[in-house]
Order: C-alpha cells, then structure tokens, then sequence
C-alpha cells in the first residue's frame, strides 16, 4: 500500500471576475484585508438604505460587520470615508497602465471603464447604485468626493504622470484629467438620479464619445 502525502489546501479562487481582478495583484494577507473591508462597507450599505445614512453611526457598523469601533478605523478614517473609497482604483490604474503607450489616453480610458462597468453592473450592481445615490443624495458626501484623493481626477493624473514617466504633471494633463474626472462623475450621478434605470456603460461610452469629438455638435 502507498502512503499518501498530506495535502494543503488552497484559498478558493474567486469566481467573480471583479473580485479576480481585485485580488490579483495581492498577498494572501492583503487579500484578507480586502474581505474585511468589503464585509465592513457591505453592512454599511445595507445599514444606510434600511435607516438612512445621517441616522446609522459607525458603532452600529462595526457591530453589524461583527468588529471593534477601533477596528473599523484601521480600515476606514471616517463614515465618509467608507463611501468615498473603493477597491477599484488600485485595479483601474493598473489597467489604464497596461494600455498600449501611444494609445490616445482618452481611448484606453474609454475602453477600459466601459470594460469595469460592464463588469460591476454582472456582480455588484446594487452596490455601485447605492453608493452613487449617497454621493447624490448627501451633500457632505458629494463635496467629498471632489475632494483631494477620492477625486476622480486625481486617479486620472496618478495615471497620465505615470505613462509620461514625469514627477509632476503639466497643465495639459490636469486640464485633461479634471474633464475626465467631471465627465465621468456626471454619466455616474445622472445613472443614479434616474434610479439606475439608465445603460450605465452605454452612457459612459457616449460621455467619452463626447469627449473625444470635443463636443462637436452640443
């Protein structure tokens, strides 16, 4: 009789292309955070639509996603935070990066963030839609999301100097990162205000349509 060799068992591979791409690039360590914060934000959502956002506290958060008060701010610096953040940005750069380099930037965005909503809407469209009716609905949230690095515009320009190979970038590129930025956020608030109703990808696809004809013809 042959023995048999012990066998290790393997994180199961995520079945969710989004979560795939998430995962990818990470330690198994980083993959547990990420869980962590997925769970936290997933309760949050769930808390904010059942009892609104003003009136659901951290505490009442951390209790539902079973940690500490003082472990949700290890993941999150604030409520807002929470909202503002995601964990697609690190993936989305990623991609533009891998874009071919003399690819027009407006192109390889459009290809791109067609290809994530696509993506998002299969696997966690309720997510995306609740998060984007916060930032519509709560000021505090919308001022926020202008703001330093929860802007979409700031992901845009980290990319831009990246592919230039530059420290810091020109104003060609924050003129062109703040028109992608704004461009994109509006198809995003519009898909929300109408109730998630709305072709999300097919809107964002046309508002880089428009984009790339310089608004010939408005």
């Amino acid at each position: 009789m042959t023995s048999q060799q012990p066998t290790t068992a393997l994180p199961d591979a995520p079945t969710d292309p989004v979560q795939a791409m998430l995962e990818a690039p990470l330690s198994l360590r980083e993959r547990k955070k990420l869980k962590t914060r997925q769970t936290i934000r997933r309760e949050a959502y769930r808390m904010f639509t059942e009892q609104g956002y003003e009136n659901t506290t951290v505490e009442q958060i951390a209790a539902a996603a079973e940690i500490s008060p003082s472990t949700f701010f290890r993941y999150f610096a604030t409520k807002e935070d929470l909202v503002l953040s995601d964990e697609y940005d690190p993936a989305l750069i990623t991609a533009l990066l891998a874009r071919p380099s003399d690819e027009p930037f407006l192109t390889s965005c459009r290809e791109v963030m067609t290809g994530l909503v696509r993506a998002l809407l299969q696997h966690e469209r309720q997510e995306l839609l609740t998060r984007m009716r916060l930032v519509t609905e709560v000021a505090s949230l919308r001022t926020g999301m202008h703001r330093g690095r929860h802007s979409p515009e700031e992901l845009y320009l980290t990319v831009l100097t990246r592919r230039a190979g530059v420290e810091e970038p020109s104003y060609e590129m924050r003129v062109t990162a703040a028109a992608i930025g704004a461009a994109t956020t509006e198809a995003m608030l519009r898909w929300a205000a109408g109730g998630g109703r709305e072709d999300i990808a097919a809107l964002v696809d046309h508002t880089f349509a428009l984009l790339e004809s310089g608004f010939a013809g408005v």
